[in-house]
């Protein structure tokens, strides 16, 4: 990663996905190997330790690439308005000062839908975008219909974002089509707003499934593939995230177009985030490495990464103030 300063990167918006008509064949022919997947993720967490003078920066990078999210039924207009607020200041000003990344901010807020309207009052002026979650997440089993209109009525209220969640069956049944034809009609919908497609990995039984599910997806124009909804027994994992940008980079070789990544559901510690991070920068290179290419679906992780920053902040604070008196 270059260690440039992480504010104003979110300024940078990668074009659309137009997405293609959808080739049957490519599907047919995307096939993983479990085991070379497993035995590629589990060579990460080792291999790419960040150094110390390198880690803050990657920490802020992270923090950059937050999705900061609330999705509880007890969600409040006032607990939604302390996420905004962490939202715009996500560290305390004197660790932003020590980082010089005064203007740093998270990448999105995300809620559901009857949250939107708070969110979009309290982050208002902070280019901050609101993503919502949408079409009966996190099952995604209501009437067709009804998750289309959610759709609609999300962007009306203010979302810039949206994350649906697909028709688990289509592709455990192997019904492309089907699949390829809601993602579209979930697209149109959305309008202006990105769409980031939630594939809910650990309930679709492969990884070849997976890689399967993030093509179609892709074909049918979504901005982003997600993992997960945070709300199935299993979340994100490596070989998953392996597999999901292994397809952003063959989708982008085949047609040039940018797709973003989000891992979501159970990433907590900033070590994983550096992992993550590690992990994009192999598979998809620098440019996945910003908040309009890749998020991290999370509301706990940014905590742990102040604590680190902060360890590293006051270190870095004593040794030079040593030195000084010396």
């Amino acid at each position: 990663m270059h260690h440039s300063p992480a504010h104003g990167l979110s300024q940078e918006v990668s074009p659309r996905n137009p997405g293609t008509a959808l080739d049957l064949d490519w599907v047919a022919r995307t096939r993983v190997n479990r085991s070379a997947a497993e035995r590629r993720a589990a060579t990460l967490p080792g291999r790419r330790s960040v150094k110390k003078s390198h880690q803050a920066a990657w920490l802020a990078r992270a923090v950059s690439c937050i999705d900061l999210t609330t999705l509880s039924g007890d969600d409040t207009p006032g607990r939604v308005a302390r996420l905004c607020a962490k939202a715009r200041t996500p560290m305390r000003a004197d660790l932003l000062e020590t980082l010089g990344l005064p203007d740093l901010t998270v990448g999105a807020v995300c809620v559901y839908h009857d949250m939107i309207a708070p969110a979009v009052d309290a982050l208002a002026g902070s280019g901050i975008p609101v993503a919502a979650v949408s079409t009966g997440f996190p099952a995604g089993l209501s009437p067709f219909r009804l998750r289309v209109a959610e759709i609609g009525e999300s962007v009306a209220a203010g979302a810039a974002e949206i994350d649906i969640v697909i028709s688990r069956r289509h592709v455990l049944t192997g019904d492309w089509q089907a699949l390829y034809d809601e993602m579209r009609a979930f697209r149109e919908a959305c309008r202006e707003a990105h769409v980031k497609a939630i594939l809910a990995t650990g309930e679709l039984g492969t990884l070849t499934n997976v890689a399967r599910a993030s093509l179609v997806c892709m074909m049918a124009g979504a901005d982003f593939i997600k993992t997960s909804t945070g709300k199935e027994a299993v979340n994100a994992t490596l070989p998953v995230s392996l597999v999901m940008m292994r397809a952003i980079r063959d989708y982008h070789a085949a047609t040039g177009v940018r797709v973003g990544y989000k891992p979501a559901g159970g990433i907590s510690k900033a070590k994983d985030a550096l992992t993550y991070l590690a992990l994009v920068k192999e598979e998809l290179g620098d440019r996945w490495l910003r908040p309009d290419l890749f998020r991290f679906g999370a509301s706990s992780l940014l905590g742990d990464i102040e604590r680190q920053v902060e360890h590293f902040a006051t270190g870095a604070y004593s040794a030079s103030w040593r030195h000084a008196s010396s």
